[in-house]
């Protein structure tokens, strides 16, 4: 019966995560946004009357509560503006912020205005955004069968991770999982989702959203220790060799004040690097002595210390292991399940 239940739960998550709703460039806070379309790639918009139109390239600009659409030749206003290839399927397109960023992307867009800004959300097939999130994710060099332990963890989290934000899914920041245009067909980061279709993590018969960082520092923390609450794994901590012979260390410099509220904690470290900027402490792996009127930070590693090491992962593979054996390492008590 339980193995019946979650071979359903499977299902019904597969069913659902189809397609990843995606917010893409929102760091941008944009109010100006332009779509064009990739030579040899069908790309039909149109607004929320219903309006289709086929072409290379649309302004979109926040007025008030509106976007005005412009096309060079003429333009209206709207509240909504799709894309696709014309028959409701995924495509590919460009998406740019003007004298900012531009981006392909692979899916259908939607954008719509939200308070002073325009939301942009790709809608990519969970393959794809797997890809992506590999590609965007992974140190330079990782050999593939650490990039093949990345995808996995990167599929779970999109499998398993819910709804974290209000208009979409996940965003393309290091917030969910960081994530830019997809790789290459035949790139390593593609090679890697390609080899583990389907594969994900699951503890006692329950799918989780696999945590992952990019450094350690020597021994990755449980939730517990880092005073976030428990829900479908505990992440039991692991030595990791590699950090531990290699450390990746850091000091940072900050008044009383502002060390009295660091604690042992994921909460209080954010908390901290939202005022002070996301260097001022790194990692959770630290010690602090004071010295001239302030107070001096010592630690080791970069991010959360939760779940899969970067860098562990990749001496790990190095070194002859299996994505699935790095797998069982950060993930003790898991098992990879085909979904």
């Amino acid at each position: 019966m339980i193995k019946h239940c979650f071979c359903v739960l499977l299902l019904t998550i597969c069913a659902q995560a189809k397609d990843a709703q995606i917010g893409v460039l929102g760091l941008f806070h944009s109010k100006d946004v332009v779509i064009s379309a990739v030579p040899g790639k069908s790309l039909e918009c149109g607004n929320d009357q219903q309006t289709r139109m086929a072409g290379q390239h649309w302004q979109l600009h926040l007025l008030r509560s509106e976007m005005r659409i412009s096309t060079g030749a003429s333009a209206e206003t709207s509240t909504a503006f799709t894309c696709d290839d014309g028959l409701g399927g995924a495509t590919e397109f460009r998406v740019s912020i003007p004298g900012k960023i531009l981006r392909l992307y692979r899916g259908k867009l939607k954008v719509a205005p939200a308070k002073s800004e325009l939301v942009i959300i790709v809608s990519m097939e969970l393959e794809t955004a797997v890809a992506s999130v590999v590609a965007a994710e992974s140190p330079p060099d990782a050999p593939m069968e650490a990039l093949k332990a990345q995808a996995v963890a990167a599929r779970s989290f999109l499998v398993a991770g819910g709804t974290r934000h209000h208009d979409f899914d996940f965003c393309d920041t290091t917030h969910c999982q960081f994530l830019r245009q997809p790789p290459a067909e035949q790139s390593p980061a593609a090679q890697a989702a390609t080899a583990t279709r389907g594969l994900v993590l699951a503890y006692r018969d329950q799918l989780f959203a696999a945590l992952y960082g990019a450094s350690c520092g020597g021994r990755t923390h449980s939730l517990e220790e880092l005073g976030l609450p428990v829900r479908d794994y505990p992440y039991f901590p692991v030595e990791c060799s590699y950090c531990r012979r290699n450390p990746d260390r850091w000091v940072t410099r900050m008044s009383r004040t502002d060390a009295q509220t660091l604690a042992s904690t994921e909460t209080s470290r954010i908390s901290l690097a939202r005022r002070l900027g996301w260097k001022a402490v790194p990692s959770n792996s630290h010690s602090t002595h004071e010295a001239e009127g302030s107070v001096i930070v010592e630690g080791t590693g970069s991010g959360h210390g939760i779940g899969l090491c970067q860098r562990g992962a990749a001496d790990m593979a190095r070194n002859g292991s299996s994505f699935q054996e790095i797998l069982r390492h950060y993930y003790p008590n898991t098992v990879v399940k085909q979904m």
